[in-house]
């Protein structure tokens, strides 16, 4: 590791010496004064920049006879989706590289993508990588997305209130389990189990998708009114009634309200993805060394206990002049053993390559490990069978903002009937 380290480190030192020489690129998508063949990267996410500059320069290292010269910039999330849609519909502006947020990806998909296929170097390392986290950027047979990380559903647990309440986080198997113990906690600390958003989907979406339900199906017909959905809502109600559960302070899991609710031991339990851990390391910090990571309780015994939820696909342009490159850069910095292990590194998130997770440089000390303990891809290892995607359709986003605006606040918050709030809804999107 100190040898990728390295080649970082000397990659950057070579940046740095031809950027205060007066080198620059050109504005046409050539090549820049220095040689390297320019490549624009757009995203929403800064850290998302900043990790692909780092792959930028180790991609040069790499590959001297083939460098690159990237531009990033980060814009604000709408601006960005918005630009990213305009300049691919009028066919000019556009990009070589850009992410995508998984609820927009659909609008990109829509008729004949103008995003580039990428089988052909997604199909290579199929047996290799979670699929669920590029079939859910895939149209037709043809993968046009790859994403940064799996995003499994786990539950955080805070072991200092089971353990007040004599409950082993171990013998929570089922959401029956979890009701049940849930009870104990309330009995022992005057404190809920867990928390529900009511102005967000994560909370009601993972439920459903680990029974294999979801708020469209694969052919993007609204099924947001089945009857796996209704009685998730009806077990979600349930579990507030009985004092098990509380609405999320802030109404989501990334209000302010919630963070200083949670770190204060508001609740004993959330569950949310992986990718959640970074929200406890920076705004629960008084939690540090509280937190066992575990994978979620199933609806029946041997049922899924995860699911790979939200997601940034990274895709590259048809309008790009230089889109094997980019392909190649972008598998490069996505798909390698070493990418995944830098995604890890650099921004915490559970890689899409599973060899990864049992690999010794994701027990290396860090901000994560700290906080959670060394076994977090432990969790991973054991749920790596049971990821289920989400239907990526057009309907998608229409839906998420329906289940955000109205139903988890009226069956949740109001205690609204979930069959008659979830036909309401539903059929409003069906017209």
């Amino acid at each position: 590791m100190k040898k990728w380290h390295g080649l970082l480190l000397s990659a950057a030192l070579l940046a740095s010496t031809a950027t205060a020489a007066g080198c620059s690129t050109d504005k046409d998508g050539g090549a820049s004064a220095t040689g390297k063949t320019k490549l624009q990267f757009w995203t929403f996410n800064e850290l998302h920049q900043k990790y692909f500059e780092s792959m930028a320069k180790a991609w040069n290292t790499a590959n001297p006879n083939d460098t690159i010269a990237l531009e990033a910039t980060t814009f604000p999330y709408d601006d960005m989706h918005n630009k990213l849609l305009v300049a691919l519909q009028s066919g000019t502006g556009a990009p070589d590289l850009s992410d995508i947020e998984i609820s927009k990806f659909p609008n990109f998909l829509k008729g004949t993508p103008q995003l580039a296929e990428l089988n052909a170097v997604v199909e290579p390392e199929l047996p290799n990588i979670v699929r669920s986290r590029v079939d859910i950027y895939s149209k037709g047979g043809k993968f046009y997305g790859i994403d940064y990380h799996v995003g499994a559903a786990v539950i955080y647990y805070n072991k200092e209130m089971l353990d007040k309440a004599g409950v082993n986080p171990d013998s929570i198997k089922t959401w029956n389990d979890f009701y049940e113990a849930g009870k104990k906690v309330v009995s022992a600390t005057g404190k809920p189990m867990t928390t529900l958003e009511t102005t967000e989907q994560w909370s009601f979406w993972q439920m459903i998708t680990q029974q294999g339900s979801d708020f469209t199906d694969k052919d993007g017909n609204v099924t947001l009114d089945s009857s796996k959905n209704v009685s998730t809502l009806e077990f979600m109600q349930k579990l507030i009634k009985d004092k098990v559960a509380v609405a999320a302070p802030g109404g989501f899991h990334h209000a302010e309200e919630y963070y200083g609710f949670m770190n204060k031991g508001g609740a004993a339990s959330i569950f949310m993805p992986m990718w959640y851990m970074g929200r406890f390391t920076d705004y629960m910090p008084d939690l540090k060394g509280k937190i066992v990571i575990k994978p979620m309780p199933s609806w029946a015994a041997g049922g899924n206990r995860s699911v790979g939820m939200g997601g940034t696909g990274t895709a590259v342009m048809n309008q790009s002049k230089n889109k094997e490159l980019a392909m190649k850069f972008l598998a490069f910095s996505k798909l390698t053993k070493q990418a995944n292990i830098e995604l890890w590194r650099q921004l915490g998130f559970d890689p899409i390559r599973m060899e990864v997770w049992e690999a010794p440089e994701l027990k290396e000390a860090n901000k994560f490990t700290d906080y959670f303990g060394k076994d977090i891809f432990q969790v991973l290892t054991a749920i790596k069978n049971e990821l289920g995607p989400v239907n990526v359709t057009e309907k998608m986003p229409a839906v998420i903002d329906e289940v955000k605006r109205n139903v988890m606040f009226k069956t949740l918050n109001d205690m609204e009937d979930p069959a008659k709030v979830l036909k309401e809804s539903a059929s409003q999107l069906r017209k």
